[in-house]
Protein backbone atom coordinates (compact mmCIF):
# COMPACT_ATOMS: atom_id res chain seq x y z
CA UNK A 1 0.00 0.00 0.00
CA UNK A 2 1.43 2.95 -0.85
CA UNK A 3 1.84 5.83 1.67
CA UNK A 4 -0.67 8.62 2.47
CA UNK A 5 -0.14 12.34 2.34
CA UNK A 6 -0.29 12.02 6.07
CA UNK A 7 2.39 9.21 6.60
CA UNK A 8 4.95 11.43 4.07
CA UNK A 9 4.47 14.61 6.16
CA UNK A 10 5.41 12.89 8.94
CA UNK A 11 8.26 11.40 7.59
CA UNK A 12 9.27 14.68 6.47
CA UNK A 13 8.52 16.53 9.58
CA UNK A 14 10.75 13.75 11.73
CA UNK A 15 13.24 14.11 9.30
CA UNK A 16 13.42 18.09 9.50
CA UNK A 17 13.50 17.48 13.45
CA UNK A 18 16.38 15.27 13.18
CA UNK A 19 18.54 17.15 10.50
CA UNK A 20 17.71 20.52 12.63
CA UNK A 21 18.87 20.07 15.64
CA UNK A 22 21.91 17.89 14.60
CA UNK A 23 23.23 20.54 12.15
CA UNK A 24 22.03 22.95 14.64
CA UNK A 25 24.65 21.83 17.33
CA UNK A 26 27.32 20.80 14.94
CA UNK A 27 27.81 24.42 13.84
CA UNK A 28 27.87 26.04 17.28
CA UNK A 29 30.46 23.87 18.41
CA UNK A 30 32.66 23.83 15.43
CA UNK A 31 32.18 27.71 14.83
CA UNK A 32 32.80 28.37 18.68
CA UNK A 33 36.23 26.10 18.11
CA UNK A 34 37.08 27.41 14.94
CA UNK A 35 36.66 30.97 16.55
CA UNK A 36 39.45 30.13 19.12
CA UNK A 37 41.78 29.20 16.63
CA UNK A 38 40.89 32.31 14.75
CA UNK A 39 41.47 34.63 17.96
CA UNK A 40 45.06 33.52 18.39
CA UNK A 41 45.45 33.26 13.72
CA UNK A 42 44.33 36.51 12.87
CA UNK A 43 43.71 37.41 9.74
CA UNK A 44 46.70 39.98 9.83
CA UNK A 45 48.76 37.10 10.72
CA UNK A 46 47.61 35.13 7.74
CA UNK A 47 48.26 38.37 5.58
CA UNK A 48 51.90 38.52 6.75
CA UNK A 49 52.56 34.80 6.46
CA UNK A 50 51.64 34.86 2.97
CA UNK A 51 53.28 37.88 2.23
CA UNK A 52 56.90 36.57 3.69
CA UNK A 53 59.17 33.85 2.38
CA UNK A 54 57.00 31.13 4.11
CA UNK A 55 54.41 32.23 1.59
CA UNK A 56 55.92 30.41 -1.01
CA UNK A 57 54.94 26.75 0.90
CA UNK A 58 51.68 26.60 -0.94
CA UNK A 59 50.12 23.48 1.84
CA UNK A 60 50.52 26.19 4.20
CA UNK A 61 48.32 28.56 1.96
CA UNK A 62 45.97 25.83 1.82
CA UNK A 63 45.98 24.98 5.40
CA UNK A 64 45.51 28.43 6.23
CA UNK A 65 42.54 28.83 4.10
CA UNK A 66 41.07 26.12 5.89
CA UNK A 67 41.00 27.36 9.28
CA UNK A 68 39.49 30.81 7.94
CA UNK A 69 35.94 29.85 7.29
CA UNK A 70 34.58 31.96 4.66
CA UNK A 71 32.33 31.93 2.34
CA UNK A 72 33.90 32.29 -1.46
CA UNK A 73 32.83 36.03 -2.47
CA UNK A 74 33.69 37.03 1.06
CA UNK A 75 37.27 35.92 0.51
CA UNK A 76 37.42 38.89 -2.03
CA UNK A 77 38.66 41.60 0.56
CA UNK A 78 41.37 38.87 2.27
CA UNK A 79 42.59 38.77 -1.34
CA UNK A 80 42.71 42.27 -1.81
CA UNK A 81 45.15 42.47 1.52
CA UNK A 82 47.03 39.81 0.35
CA UNK A 83 47.82 41.30 -2.81
CA UNK A 84 48.47 44.84 -1.25
CA UNK A 85 51.42 42.76 0.72
CA UNK A 86 52.71 41.44 -2.66
CA UNK A 87 52.30 37.75 -1.23
CA UNK A 88 53.29 35.21 -3.25
CA UNK A 89 50.69 34.61 -6.68
CA UNK A 90 50.63 30.89 -5.99
CA UNK A 91 49.95 30.54 -2.40
CA UNK A 92 47.60 33.41 -2.96
CA UNK A 93 45.38 31.18 -5.51
CA UNK A 94 46.00 28.68 -3.15
CA UNK A 95 43.69 30.09 -0.33
CA UNK A 96 41.20 31.93 -2.78
CA UNK A 97 40.57 27.97 -3.56
CA UNK A 98 41.01 26.40 -0.38
CA UNK A 99 39.07 28.90 2.39
CA UNK A 100 35.76 28.34 0.86
CA UNK A 101 35.91 24.57 -0.04
CA UNK A 102 38.02 23.32 3.59
CA UNK A 103 35.93 25.29 5.92
CA UNK A 104 35.34 23.60 9.27
CA UNK A 105 31.68 24.32 8.84
CA UNK A 106 31.84 21.89 5.27
CA UNK A 107 33.66 19.38 7.02
CA UNK A 108 31.94 19.09 9.63
CA UNK A 109 28.70 18.65 7.89
CA UNK A 110 30.50 16.11 5.58
CA UNK A 111 31.54 13.69 8.75
CA UNK A 112 27.73 13.99 10.67
CA UNK A 113 25.89 13.64 7.07
CA UNK A 114 28.15 11.03 5.07
CA UNK A 115 30.49 9.79 7.46
CA UNK A 116 34.49 9.98 7.59
CA UNK A 117 35.31 8.22 4.16
CA UNK A 118 33.40 10.75 2.26
CA UNK A 119 34.61 13.82 4.42
CA UNK A 120 38.28 12.61 4.00
CA UNK A 121 38.13 11.56 0.11
CA UNK A 122 36.46 15.17 -0.07
CA UNK A 123 39.39 16.98 1.64
CA UNK A 124 41.85 15.25 -0.08
CA UNK A 125 40.40 16.46 -3.18
CA UNK A 126 39.88 20.00 -2.27
CA UNK A 127 43.44 20.67 -1.12
CA UNK A 128 45.17 18.52 -3.65
CA UNK A 129 43.72 20.11 -6.61
CA UNK A 130 43.81 23.84 -4.76
CA UNK A 131 47.74 23.32 -4.56
CA UNK A 132 48.10 21.88 -7.36
CA UNK A 133 46.09 24.62 -9.43
CA UNK A 134 47.79 27.08 -7.41
CA UNK A 135 51.11 25.83 -8.40
CA UNK A 136 50.48 25.27 -11.88
CA UNK A 137 48.80 28.96 -12.87
CA UNK A 138 51.95 30.49 -11.24
CA UNK A 139 54.30 28.43 -13.29
CA UNK A 140 52.36 29.59 -16.03
CA UNK A 141 52.31 33.64 -15.77
CA UNK A 142 49.09 33.50 -14.99
CA UNK A 143 49.61 36.25 -12.18
CA UNK A 144 50.03 38.79 -15.49
CA UNK A 145 46.13 38.60 -15.39
CA UNK A 146 46.21 40.88 -12.04
CA UNK A 147 44.67 44.06 -12.63
CA UNK A 148 47.34 46.74 -11.62
CA UNK A 149 45.14 48.60 -9.74
CA UNK A 150 44.30 45.35 -7.81
CA UNK A 151 47.75 46.49 -5.85
CA UNK A 152 46.53 50.33 -4.84
CA UNK A 153 46.12 50.28 -1.32
CA UNK A 154 43.70 53.25 -1.61
CA UNK A 155 40.79 50.82 -3.17
CA UNK A 156 38.19 48.90 -1.09
CA UNK A 157 37.00 45.73 -1.84
CA UNK A 158 33.37 45.29 -1.31
CA UNK A 159 32.35 41.97 0.22
CA UNK A 160 29.11 39.66 -0.74
CA UNK A 161 27.88 41.09 2.71
CA UNK A 162 28.91 44.25 3.72
CA UNK A 163 29.28 47.09 1.23
CA UNK A 164 32.20 48.83 1.89
CA UNK A 165 35.15 48.77 5.35
CA UNK A 166 33.60 50.68 7.96
CA UNK A 167 35.30 53.12 9.65
CA UNK A 168 36.43 52.98 13.33
CA UNK A 169 35.03 56.39 14.86
CA UNK A 170 37.42 56.28 17.47
CA UNK A 171 40.77 58.50 16.58
CA UNK A 172 44.27 58.84 17.91
CA UNK A 173 44.40 62.00 20.14
CA UNK A 174 47.85 62.99 17.50
CA UNK A 175 46.26 62.56 14.20
CA UNK A 176 42.66 63.40 12.49
CA UNK A 177 41.97 60.73 10.45
CA UNK A 178 40.25 58.23 11.56
CA UNK A 179 41.79 54.42 12.01
CA UNK A 180 39.91 51.74 9.24
CA UNK A 181 38.58 48.78 11.64
CA UNK A 182 38.81 45.27 9.75
CA UNK A 183 35.20 44.62 8.75
CA UNK A 184 33.62 40.99 9.48
CA UNK A 185 32.41 39.54 6.58
CA UNK A 186 28.97 37.49 6.53
CA UNK A 187 29.08 38.63 10.45
CA UNK A 188 26.51 41.11 11.95
CA UNK A 189 29.34 43.71 13.46
CA UNK A 190 33.05 44.58 13.14
CA UNK A 191 34.78 43.90 16.32
CA UNK A 192 35.49 47.01 18.02
CA UNK A 193 39.26 47.07 18.92
CA UNK A 194 39.68 48.43 22.26
CA UNK A 195 42.38 51.33 22.76
CA UNK A 196 44.10 50.96 25.70
CA UNK A 197 46.77 54.46 25.49
CA UNK A 198 47.76 57.26 27.17
CA UNK A 199 46.99 60.85 25.72
CA UNK A 200 49.91 61.97 24.01
CA UNK A 201 48.63 65.48 24.06
CA UNK A 202 47.31 65.97 27.66
CA UNK A 203 49.05 66.62 30.83
CA UNK A 204 47.45 63.93 32.95
CA UNK A 205 48.01 60.80 30.62
CA UNK A 206 44.62 59.64 31.27
CA UNK A 207 43.60 56.48 30.13
CA UNK A 208 41.37 56.35 26.60
CA UNK A 209 38.89 53.51 26.91
CA UNK A 210 36.05 53.25 24.75
CA UNK A 211 34.86 49.92 25.25
CA UNK A 212 35.95 47.55 28.05
CA UNK A 213 37.15 43.98 26.58
CA UNK A 214 34.85 41.29 27.53
CA UNK A 215 36.56 37.79 28.96
CA UNK A 216 38.13 35.90 25.29
CA UNK A 217 35.74 32.96 25.72
CA UNK A 218 32.85 35.29 25.97
CA UNK A 219 33.93 37.64 23.06
CA UNK A 220 34.02 34.33 21.02
CA UNK A 221 30.70 32.64 22.30
CA UNK A 222 29.37 36.38 21.00
CA UNK A 223 31.10 36.32 17.60
CA UNK A 224 29.76 32.52 16.93
CA UNK A 225 26.35 33.55 18.00
CA UNK A 226 25.94 36.02 15.97
CA UNK A 227 27.52 33.97 12.61
CA UNK A 228 25.13 31.60 13.54
CA UNK A 229 22.02 33.96 13.71
CA UNK A 230 23.11 34.83 10.16
CA UNK A 231 23.48 31.39 9.04
CA UNK A 232 20.24 30.16 10.64
CA UNK A 233 17.76 30.77 7.92
CA UNK A 234 20.01 29.10 4.90
CA UNK A 235 20.00 26.16 6.96
CA UNK A 236 16.91 25.67 7.66
CA UNK A 237 15.93 26.45 4.15
CA UNK A 238 18.33 23.76 3.46
CA UNK A 239 17.15 21.31 5.88
CA UNK A 240 12.95 22.19 4.69
CA UNK A 241 13.77 21.78 1.31
CA UNK A 242 15.49 18.18 2.09
CA UNK A 243 13.06 17.44 4.13
CA UNK A 244 10.38 17.99 1.90
CA UNK A 245 12.36 15.77 -0.98
CA UNK A 246 12.84 13.36 1.66
CA UNK A 247 9.05 13.00 2.42
CA UNK A 248 7.07 13.82 -0.52
CA UNK A 249 9.36 13.16 -3.75
CA UNK A 250 9.26 9.72 -5.13
CA UNK A 251 12.34 7.52 -5.14
CA UNK A 252 12.21 6.49 -8.78
CA UNK A 253 12.42 10.01 -10.09
CA UNK A 254 15.55 11.01 -8.54
CA UNK A 255 17.13 7.40 -9.70
CA UNK A 256 16.13 7.99 -12.94
CA UNK A 257 17.24 12.01 -13.34
CA UNK A 258 20.56 11.72 -10.76
CA UNK A 259 21.18 8.19 -10.40
CA UNK A 260 24.56 6.26 -10.52
CA UNK A 261 23.58 5.19 -14.13
CA UNK A 262 23.18 8.63 -15.16
CA UNK A 263 26.58 9.38 -16.70
CA UNK A 264 25.67 13.11 -17.15
CA UNK A 265 24.52 13.89 -13.94
CA UNK A 266 27.96 14.63 -12.22
CA UNK A 267 28.80 17.50 -14.61
CA UNK A 268 25.16 19.04 -14.50
CA UNK A 269 25.45 18.67 -11.06
CA UNK A 270 28.79 20.92 -11.04
CA UNK A 271 27.80 23.49 -13.50
CA UNK A 272 24.29 24.45 -11.77
CA UNK A 273 25.90 24.75 -8.61
CA UNK A 274 27.82 27.91 -9.41
CA UNK A 275 24.70 29.75 -10.70
CA UNK A 276 22.53 28.65 -7.81
CA UNK A 277 25.17 29.02 -5.35
CA UNK A 278 23.71 27.48 -2.34
CA UNK A 279 25.77 27.72 0.72
CA UNK A 280 27.28 24.67 2.00
CA UNK A 281 25.08 24.93 5.22
CA UNK A 282 22.34 24.73 3.21
CA UNK A 283 23.58 22.31 0.10
CA UNK A 284 24.61 19.73 2.64
CA UNK A 285 21.63 18.90 4.59
CA UNK A 286 20.03 18.67 0.92
CA UNK A 287 22.23 16.37 -0.41
CA UNK A 288 21.75 14.16 2.10
CA UNK A 289 17.65 13.86 1.31
CA UNK A 290 18.73 13.42 -2.12
CA UNK A 291 20.94 10.41 -1.26
CA UNK A 292 18.59 9.00 0.76
CA UNK A 293 16.52 9.08 -2.47
CA UNK A 294 18.80 7.40 -5.05
CA UNK A 295 20.98 10.28 -6.33
CA UNK A 296 24.43 9.10 -7.09
CA UNK A 297 27.23 10.44 -4.19
CA UNK A 298 29.41 11.42 -7.24
CA UNK A 299 26.52 14.14 -8.25
CA UNK A 300 26.16 15.46 -5.07
CA UNK A 301 30.27 15.80 -4.50
CA UNK A 302 29.76 17.64 -8.06
CA UNK A 303 27.21 20.21 -6.64
CA UNK A 304 28.74 21.13 -3.27
CA UNK A 305 32.31 21.96 -4.87
CA UNK A 306 30.77 23.56 -7.53
CA UNK A 307 28.31 25.92 -4.95
CA UNK A 308 30.86 26.21 -2.34
CA UNK A 309 33.60 26.86 -4.41
CA UNK A 310 32.24 29.56 -6.88
CA UNK A 311 29.66 31.93 -7.22
CA UNK A 312 28.14 34.83 -9.72
CA UNK A 313 28.46 37.07 -7.16
CA UNK A 314 32.19 35.64 -6.36
CA UNK A 315 32.69 36.06 -9.73
CA UNK A 316 31.28 39.86 -10.25
CA UNK A 317 33.83 40.58 -7.22
CA UNK A 318 36.95 39.09 -9.06
CA UNK A 319 36.69 41.01 -11.88
CA UNK A 320 37.51 44.18 -10.11
CA UNK A 321 40.96 42.11 -9.00
CA UNK A 322 41.60 39.81 -12.32
CA UNK A 323 41.07 40.32 -15.76
CA UNK A 324 38.91 37.84 -17.91
CA UNK A 325 41.54 35.12 -18.42
CA UNK A 326 42.27 34.70 -15.15
CA UNK A 327 38.56 34.53 -14.34
CA UNK A 328 38.12 31.92 -17.03
CA UNK A 329 41.29 29.63 -15.46
CA UNK A 330 39.45 30.22 -11.78
CA UNK A 331 35.97 28.69 -13.24
CA UNK A 332 37.92 26.18 -14.81
CA UNK A 333 39.62 24.54 -12.13
CA UNK A 334 36.16 24.82 -10.19
CA UNK A 335 34.59 23.17 -12.91
CA UNK A 336 37.33 20.23 -13.54
CA UNK A 337 37.72 19.56 -9.15
CA UNK A 338 34.00 19.26 -8.84
CA UNK A 339 33.50 17.35 -11.98
CA UNK A 340 36.57 15.21 -11.63
CA UNK A 341 35.84 14.46 -7.72
CA UNK A 342 32.30 13.60 -8.53
CA UNK A 343 33.76 10.92 -11.28
CA UNK A 344 36.50 10.23 -9.05
CA UNK A 345 34.24 8.89 -6.00
CA UNK A 346 31.86 6.92 -8.71
CA UNK A 347 34.89 4.98 -9.72
CA UNK A 348 36.38 4.43 -6.33
CA UNK A 349 33.51 3.87 -4.25
CA UNK A 350 30.83 3.30 -6.74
Amino acid sequence: MSPTFIDMGKEALGMFAFLATELVILFLVISYVVGIIQDFMTPEKVQSILSSKQGKGYVIAALLGSITPFCSCSTIPFLKGLLRARAGFGPMMVFLFASPLLNPIIIGLFVVTFGWEVALFYFAIAMSVSVTAGYVLEKLGFEKYVKPEAYDSSNKAASCCVSEPKKEETASCCTSEPVAASPSCCGSEAQTSVIEESSCCSTDKTNVTAVKDPSRWARIWTTTWADFIQVLPYLLIGVAIGSFIYGFIPTDLIVEYAGDNVWYAIPIAAIIGIPLYIRAEAVIPLSMALVKKGMALGSVMALIIGSAGASLTEVILLKAIFRNQMIAAFLVVILTMAIGAGFLYSFIFG
